[in-house]
């Protein structure tokens, strides 16, 4: 490991089940990222408000972090952009596929004892570890 930052993840995680728990309990709604971004360009009914603010928040505080920490955004991108691109489509074609994110199954569903979001998060995370293997051991880690 690099870079092993036990307290800022402690805190990062923390901040992400406060916000979810939030969500959950004011708006009664998951915070599945990809579902309040879908519902923000093909909006249904009155939520679009809280999902433009939400989006935006996330935008707002990532951009503050760049401007308070920016030595936490110097990183390299080592693959090709026609590799990020087809890794971009394929997440978001298995987070169509399997109905959530992340987000709304490995944070939400997972601390409701969801057991379509133990399957979606244990094969999310099961193909990813299996990419990292693939590409490491066949591709000699790079693309």
């Amino acid at each position: 490991m690099e870079q092993f930052t036990p307290v800022a993840s402690l805190i990062g995680g923390v901040l992400i089940g406060l916000s979810a728990a939030l969500l959950w309990y004011f708006k009664g709604r998951i915070a599945g990222i990809s579902g309040i971004f879908e519902g923000s360009i093909l909006p249904r009914g009155a939520d679009i408000g809280w999902k433009l603010t939400f989006l935006a928040g996330l935008l707002v505080g990532g951009a503050l972090m760049f401007v308070l920490q920016p030595q936490l955004f110097a990183f390299e991108i080592t693959r090709s952009y026609w590799a990020l691109g087809v890794a971009g489509l394929l997440v978001g074609f298995g987070t169509r596929l399997g109905s959530g994110c992340t987000s709304g199954h490995g944070v939400c569903g997972l601390s409701r004892f969801s057991r379509r979001s133990l399957v979606a998060t244990l094969t999310f995370m099961g193909a990813g570890f299996a990419t990292v293997w693939a590409i490491g051991h066949f591709a000699g880690g790079a693309l």
